[in-house]
């Protein structure tokens, strides 16, 4: 039996500052019906550099990727930020056509990438569920058979005939991934836009995909979240600057991921990440300071002290809705808390241009002397991420608090270790 995905030496070549060319809805659909649903191969362009200005002004977001996907697999793709993951899944999914190489594709493709792809805004909610069944070549009988279970799913029925353009990112992901994964498509592409949906809502999707992959259906599952990719995938592709680093079973795969991540993070310098980010007309990232006792501090840390955390960042528009926050990960990619710079505030406040430095502080004796990963992150509320895998800083924390120094023989019991207040009095008869 062939692979219902084969990708063949796959490459893609981007020009700094060029912008993809997309067409109408009118066009894209139009492109759509003449494309063959079941067998597609993409085009081979010739766009190769030649010069060294040229050289200079591109970049290769993936360079000769080759492998192949059965039929009914449930297949993660994982890799840090830059790696190639989101090009790879919009080349699979017709989104965007590669340098060179070919994609041989069997089956009906579902996919759900950025939230903004997919829907067209003025239309209703209700519209684009026929629009998106009518485009994987269902008929109307077939969406409406499946139509109360999609709306039932994304939990939106009061806002079924309203245009998606005004729903909020949360609401629109809710309805992509509701119309993506009932409407039975053969291969099912999903990329870390869950990540905008609330924690209940992102269990729900992980149950659903669950199903969806014992039912025999062709699952590509992009995510930071290595429980998941663990839980849900039978194989981990690994990708590293445009290429395929390791291609095994979810437990190896995730853990080279792990491993080559603390390889990376450590070959380059804090001040030498944020200095490479790329610009943007709204935020900049200035630094990250972290401390303790007065001094500064970099991967190691005591638990006996607090720990502040300083962002300093720059606005240059008027913007409702920024912010900046971290996550603390244990070595196993797990979250394990997230803090925003607004929790004290009420409601959603709007920031004028100019610098910023927002400062947390994790209490003393909190931390358990494990690893963890920080990661700093700033976000448009229900907008976009600026930096989607985080500024990540390696912490290797020593064992220096309060806990009872009689017992330091004894294994360490979790991944956070709080000196709670404990009170015992002798009980009277």
């Amino acid at each position: 039996m062939k692979p219902i995905i084969e990708v063949q030496n796959l490459s893609k070549l981007y020009q700094i500052g060029a912008k993809e060319a997309y067409g109408s809805l009118r066009e894209e659909i139009m492109q759509a019906i003449t494309v063959p649903f079941r067998h597609f191969k993409s085009k081979t362009s010739n766009l190769t550099p030649n010069t060294d200005s040229d050289i200079d002004s591109t970049l290769w977001a993936l360079k000769d990727v080759s492998f192949e996907v059965q039929e009914g697999e449930v297949v993660g793709i994982i890799g840090r930020n830059g790696a190639g993951k989101s090009t790879l899944l919009k080349i699979l999914s017709r989104i965007t056509e590669p340098t060179s190489g070919k994609v041989t594709m069997r089956g009906r493709v579902a996919s759900l990438l950025e939230v903004g792809t997919g829907f067209h805004p003025e239309l209703t909610g209700r519209e684009n569920i026929f629009l998106n069944g009518a485009l994987l070549g269902m008929s109307n009988a077939e969406i409406r058979k499946k139509f109360d279970e999609i709306v039932a799913f994304a939990e939106i029925e009061k806002f079924l005939d309203t245009p998606v353009k005004r729903y909020s990112s949360g609401m629109y992901v809710r309805l992509a991934f509701a119309v993506a994964a009932h409407l039975e498509p053969e291969i099912l592409i999903i990329d870390e836009v869950l990540a905008v949906g609330d924690a209940q809502f992102q269990k729900k999707c992980l149950g659903k995909m669950g199903e969806v992959g014992k039912e025999g259906k062709t699952v590509l599952f992009v995510s930071h979240n290595m429980a998941a990719v663990r839980q849900l995938c039978s194989r981990a592709l690994v990708l590293e600057s445009g290429e395929v680093a390791a291609d095994n079973n979810s437990s190896k795969g995730v853990e080279y991921y792990l491993q080559s991540g603390n390889k990376i993070q450590n070959a380059e310098s804090l001040e030498d990440i944020i200095r490479n980010l790329p610009p943007d007309p709204v935020f900049k990232l200035e630094g990250i300071a972290l401390t303790q006792n007065g001094q500064r501090v970099e991967q190691h840390v005591e638990n006996g002290s607090p720990l502040e955390i300083e962002i300093h960042y720059s606005v240059f528009q008027k913007t409702t809705g920024l912010r900046v926050y971290f996550d603390l990960c244990d070595d196993q990619d797990i979250l394990l808390f997230r803090s925003f710079h607004d929790e004290d505030n009420e409601g959603i406040p709007t920031v004028v241009p100019g610098h910023y430095v927002s400062k947390a502080v994790i209490p003393a004796d909190m931390l358990a002397p494990v690893k963890y990963e920080l990661r700093i992150f700033a976000t448009i509320f229900n907008v976009r991420t600026f930096f989607s895998d985080g500024i990540v800083i390696p912490l290797n924390v020593e064992r220096t608090g309060k806990a009872n120094k009689a017992y330091l023989i004894e294994p360490i019991r979790g991944k956070l270790a709080p000196i709670l207040h404990w009170r015992t009095d002798k009980a009277g008869k």
